[in-house]
């Protein structure tokens, strides 16, 4: 079971390993795969009303058995339809995850709401009502954030963002910038390397330290879970998708593989910085 989770500066915790329903499952029935995550025990389900699968994972939490107390569960505001508020999308939502309330609610893509601070407002005031115990927003730049901040009554407790070493050297502004205003960067994308550039110039590297890991606790580490104890050194929770049960005890393993050494982290940021990537400014 995921048992590892980090404080938001609301005082609410977020579970480091989260399970994300876009990916592979975008627009597609999720609740098999859901109830498999949850009775593996991963409690940080992680979706998005463009996902088009919440009432599935609705579903999910209702046939789990699990206590809704005992999960935690994200969605994400996509665009606000002509005549409703963000409110009611959020009220659809629930009733469509069969929940009270959400633990994150976050803005998905700030492109899609001209008047960002107004969006940010009605989420404030989601969280007063207790429809969603924490909010925050996802895809986020720094001049994004520098629209909702300033007269913010309440400060975004996440940005979730793609994050991975390739995309180090581009997020380290934001990242500082996120850190400054105590906002958790959580990232989705973080097995990137391993999942959709195999034979980049992060492999030996990421080869050689999950041997050494390996050696050091007496069982294998594979390349994947270097990356994830990457992430969760810097406590930054991860989200992430599988259809496999081999594949969700993997994840869950990474909270018993130790650290890195520091020289290992800034081989594996060098390393990753030699990736050109799409640069976009933050």
């Amino acid at each position: 079971m995921s048992r590892l989770s980090f404080t938001l500066n609301d005082s609410n915790k977020i579970p480091w390993l989260a399970f994300g329903t876009g990916t592979a499952l975008y627009t597609k029935e999720a609740k098999k795969e859901v109830i498999q995550a949850i009775s593996h025990g991963i409690t940080h389900l992680d979706g998005a009303q463009v996902y088009g699968n919440e009432a599935s994972i609705g579903d999910a939490i209702a046939e789990s058995g699990v206590p809704r107390s005992s999960l935690f569960v994200t969605t994400k505001l996509w665009d606000v339809p002509a005549g409703k508020t963000v409110r009611d999308t959020l009220v659809e939502s629930l009733r469509k995850l069969k929940v009270d309330y959400v633990d994150l609610f976050l803005i998905h893509n700030p492109q899609l709401h001209p008047d960002l601070k107004s969006v940010w407002k009605q989420l404030e005031e989601l969280k007063k009502e207790g429809l969603s115990k924490s909010i925050g927003v996802s895809n986020f730049r720094i001049k994004d954030l520098e629209v909702i901040l300033p007269g913010a009554e309440i400060l975004p407790s996440v940005n979730q963002i793609e994050y991975h070493p390739y995309v180090f050297k581009a997020s380290k502004p934001l990242i500082d910038f996120l850190k400054k205003h105590t906002i958790v960067p959580t990232s989705y994308g973080g097995l990137t390397p391993v999942n959709r550039f195999k034979g980049g110039p992060l492999d030996p590297v990421l080869e050689k330290i999950a041997k050494r890991l390996g050696e050091t606790r007496g069982k294998p580490v594979t390349s994947g879970q270097v990356l994830q104890v990457w992430l969760r050194q810097q406590g930054v929770p991860a989200i992430t998708t599988t259809s496999k049960a081999e594949r969700l005890l993997e994840y869950l393993d990474v909270e018993t593989i130790p650290d890195l050494t520091s020289e290992e982290v800034k081989e594996i940021e060098e390393t990753g910085s030699e990736m050109k990537w799409i640069d976009e400014d933050p």
